[in-house]
């Protein structure tokens, strides 16, 4: 065969490649990688791959036997450095690879596809010719999605890590499929009353222990749970039982395996060829080079890419203060300033306004969410006002201070009540999201519940205590799996959750727990409407540090003449119980205890508030009325004005 197998024929414009050029193409997957079409009357694949620098680039396969020599591609004549051409005869589910000549040298280099939808499972590394064909019934769900998803909706995610959620103990201790995932895992995070699921990168990785955050096919949902209309159905089984679905997003870095990115045409193509930009040393990964253009457009390509196609409700974006920083975990002489001579990375801070831009103007019905750990200003403000342009960020401050306090011995959290509540200071800078993610589960730092002091009793009302605090709290809620339930051991991402722990009282206890904080906070609109602003939330008291109680008021909007809707909440982080203790309140008349999370079917020990609760016309805090309730040990009351 010769190269004459291979026909001229083009998807691309003068307008694409200019698009291109300035990184403004931001739908680059429907241009790259293979697409099997008709040319001529003849059935084939058209292939387009950005390799600049190579010498020449052949596409390999079953089809030719890998033969480097037999189907090269056509160098185009501009300068976008794309190489294309029309194969006829090759077809849907074909396995490929690109043969990339490197200039001045002997070798190949045997490359994925950059933009195929589907990769051969891992430890195969080829990719494969798809024709997507993707079939959706959430015709609702999509239409009715902005509501869902507006930041004065409850957000309430469930993390979600698709290959040890559950496993087939007796079928070699597989994972589930993304079909199969339809039919247990939906149900499940329907019942537990979760608004959305947080898919831990889905993206094709060649490493099963990365977690999915060392991609090599950013285009392609892991083969390894089944194809690209597997994961659709597993997506649109999620709209169906209206949960939204937001995926985990990796434009921080890449491996350096010698089948993805890394050196692509033989060069430093979407990484940096200086080490001490291009190279990441906790992850030993590649960083992208946000300063190119053609990189640019990918990642956003990227982005859109799985709003589009799979109507993906929202991204989480990984690391984005190893974005942010020339000199993130980098030594003095180990990075290079700015042209300021700062230490921001001007390039990815451009990146990301742009993207977030791109996703809100094609698709204004979604969220993204950062998950940046500095103080680096408006995260989560719009781009025109100077900000990065997300929609929410995590509250990686409210997460390490709690976290922090909760393992103190409640005989010294009176010490400490400035952890307790610090977050409140800053809560509405931004718009937060709690999250208590996998990574508080992994590397030695052993499961929540394990990190709870005290006796077993104590260490589940600690848990209850910990969950209800921060659904109390503003902000949007998070939780990975296998904390609704108090798994006992870290995370192992090659092992399933531990079931079996729902048959004994305490973890069934804090199951439905978690089920009815989720109930409570969708049914209630003070805890969720004025979730990023002041105006939803109120001190009563924060100075109790004697006895490390809290008291606060969570309110929502006023609708025309109704007031806004108001809960008064309350919670002890000691075990001890208090028969009298008197909170003030701005109103007469009645309350009703609607929450209390030592309540005998959590686990708790059944100290709550029956029946009506008056208030008494007795200044307290402040105020002109005041309560008289029961405080449950290491538990929270809700109180609801009724009357």
């Amino acid at each position: 065969m010769t190269e004459k197998n291979v026909l001229p024929f083009s998807l691309f414009t003068d307008f694409d490649i200019s698009l291109l050029a300035s990184g403004k193409h931001y739908k680059l997957y429907e241009k790259m990688g293979n697409t099997p079409t008709v040319h001529e009357g003849v059935e084939g694949t058209y292939f387009a791959v950005w390799a600049p620098n190579a010498e020449s680039v052949s596409v390999i396969g079953n089809f030719n036997n890998w033969n480097k020599s037999g189907h090269v591609l056509n160098a185009r004549w501009d300068s976008s450095g794309i190489w294309e051409g029309f194969i006829p005869g090759v077809g849907d589910g074909e396995v490929y690879k690109y043969a990339v000549k490197v200039r001045g040298g002997n070798g190949f280099l045997e490359k994925g596809d950059p933009y195929a939808e589907q990769w051969e499972t891992p430890p195969k590394t080829a990719s494969v010719v798809r024709k997507l064909d993707l079939k959706w019934s959430d015709g609702t769900w999509m239409k009715n999605r902005k509501k869902k998803n507006a930041l004065d909706a409850p957000l309430a995610v469930y993390e979600v890590h698709i290959g040890s959620w559950k496993r087939r103990a007796d079928e070699g201790n597989r994972s589930l499929t993304y079909r199969e995932m339809a039919e247990e895992l939906v149900p499940y995070v329907k019942e537990k009353g979760f608004t959305h699921v947080e898919l831990m990168p889905v993206m094709e990785h060649p490493f099963f222990g990365s977690w999915g955050y060392q991609i090599t096919g950013y285009f392609a949902p892991s083969s390894r749970y089944g194809t690209p209309e597997d994961f659709a159905y597993l997506v649109n089984a999620f709209h169906k039982a209206g949960i939204g679905v937001i995926l985990d997003w990796v434009p921080s870095h890449f491996p350096g395996d010698i089948h993805g990115l890394f050196r692509f045409d033989g060069t430093a193509l979407y990484e940096h060829e200086d080490y001490r930009l291009g190279y990441h040393p906790d992850w030993k990964s590649f960083i992208f080079n946000y300063g190119r253009n053609e990189v640019r457009a990918f990642l956003i390509s990227n982005a859109l890419y799985w709003l589009d196609k799979f109507h993906i409700d929202g991204l989480r974006t990984d690391a984005v203060a190893s974005m942010l920083y020339l000199d993130y975990s980098r030594n003095e002489g180990e990075w290079i300033p700015n042209r300021f001579g700062g230490r921001e990375n001007l390039e990815a801070v451009s990146l990301l306004r742009e993207m977030n831009e791109a996703v809100y103007t094609t698709f204004p019905d979604v969220q993204t969410i950062a998950e940046e750990s500095t103080s680096w200003p408006m995260v989560s403000r719009p781009v025109s006002s100077g900000g990065l342009g997300f929609g929410m960020k995590w509250m990686m401050g409210w997460m390490n201070d709690i976290l922090e306090y909760m393992k103190e011995d409640p005989v010294y959290r009176k010490f400490h009540q400035n952890k307790l509540t610090f977050s409140l200071v800053y809560a509405f800078n931004e718009n937060f999201v709690l999250p208590l993610s996998h990574d508080e589960v992994v590397h030695g730092k052993g499961s929540l519940l394990g990190r709870m002091p005290g006796d077993e009793w104590q260490r589940f009302a600690n848990l209850r205590a910990l969950y209800s605090w921060m659904y109390m709290h503003p902000g949007g809620k998070m939780l990975f799996m296998g904390n609704e339930f108090a798994q006992f051991s870290e995370w192992k991402h090659d092992e399933s959750l531990l079931w079996n722990l729902l048959n004994f009282e305490l973890h069934s206890g804090i199951s439905d727990l978690v089920t009815e904080l989720n109930a409570l906070y969708k049914s209630e609109k003070a805890l969720y409407e004025n979730s990023f602003s002041p105006e939803g939330f109120e001190w009563i008291d924060y100075g109790d540090e004697k006895n490390s109680v809290i008291c606060f008021y969570r309110k929502g909007k006023a609708a025309g003449k109704k007031k806004a809707p108001r809960l008064l909440v309350v919670g002890n982080f000691t075990p001890m119980t208090h028969d009298k203790y008197r909170i003030g309140a701005d109103e007469s008349g009645t309350f009703e205890e609607i929450f209390n999370s030592d309540a005998l079917r959590f686990g708790g020990s059944g100290v709550t508030n029956d029946g009506k609760i008056k208030a008494q016309k007795q200044p307290s805090h402040g105020r002109e009325y005041s309560l008289e309730i029961k405080l449950p040990p290491l538990g929270f009351t809700v109180l609801k004005h009724v009357k």
